[in-house]
């Protein structure tokens, strides 16, 4: 399968903003056993500005988008240098991808993104996506990677995303009040009624909640590409999502979108 898999800040950091190293290497691990069994996958993730703000010191995530733009830039380097140290150790080759919206939206960069992703796959290589957020201020202001991974995902023909999160799924309440809330495991078609369900915003480091998790499924589903929201706090999860025995919310590809 070509599987694009997502994962938040909140699944790459401790609160403090430094790098949680156990969860990151045991998530580099699963994903080489899955390139090892056959897999093409793509890795769209989060953290460049979260571990900018550990490596810095900063008492929070910036306000400010000089200071957001500085974290994105020193913590894209320690993120990439990690991926490339843990995915190296299991013989994988990991290739930087920044992008912003432009990129996607202009038809001749679409195509060339289009092709650099396909060429990467063919060389055996794991793309690493994250958004230029140095540059692209719309995106780390109002943007998501639920989204970017949405759009890489009907872009390069997926199979499937996954989002690795800090939640089982979609719930049908807020399980942080409400003890009463129940997992939903299938949603067939995204309405108004499910996107009610989506809260605000994630942790304090991150940007995404599950309300753009929801637009992201929606995105994919519309182009033929299965979603996934599954908790990233034990990526060995990966195996029982493609297994089928995951506890997390699958939202399936419309007919027509299907290839």
């Amino acid at each position: 399968m070509r599987l694009v898999i997502k994962v938040g800040t909140s699944t790459l950091a401790h609160s403090t903003g430094k790098l949680n190293i156990r969860r990151m290497e045991e998530l580099c691990k699963v994903i080489s056993d899955l390139k090892n069994a056959g897999h093409e996958i793509i890795l769209v993730s989060s953290g460049a500005i979260g571990m900018g703000v550990g490596k810095l010191n900063l008492r929070g995530r910036p306000s400010d988008m000089p200071t957001k733009q500085a974290a994105a830039a020193v913590g894209q380097c320690e993120l990439m240098y990690e991926y490339d140290k843990l995915f190296s150790a299991y013989s994988h080759t990991v290739a930087q991808v920044l992008v912003t919206g432009e990129d996607i939206e202009d038809d001749a960069r679409r195509e060339h993104f289009k092709n650099t992703m396909e060429r990467l796959l063919e060389l055996g290589a794991l793309p690493v996506v994250n958004e230029n957020d140095t540059l692209a201020t719309a995106e780390i202001a109002v943007g998501d990677n639920d989204t970017l991974a949405a759009i890489v995902a009907v872009n390069v023909g997926a199979d499937q995303l996954i989002m690795l999160t800090d939640i089982d799924g979609l719930y049908s309440a807020d399980p942080k009040r409400d003890a009463s809330a129940a997992l939903i495991p299938i949603v067939e078609r995204i309405d108004d009624g499910v996107r009610a369900l989506a809260g605000g915003a994630g942790s304090a480091l991150g940007t995404g909640g599950m309300a753009t998790k929801i637009r992201a499924a929606d995105i994919c589903v519309s182009g033929g590409c299965d979603t996934v929201i599954a908790n990233g706090s034990h990526p060995a999860i990966l195996y029982d999502i493609l297994g089928g025995g995951a506890r997390c919310t699958r939202f399936v590809a419309a007919k027509e979108g299907r290839k």
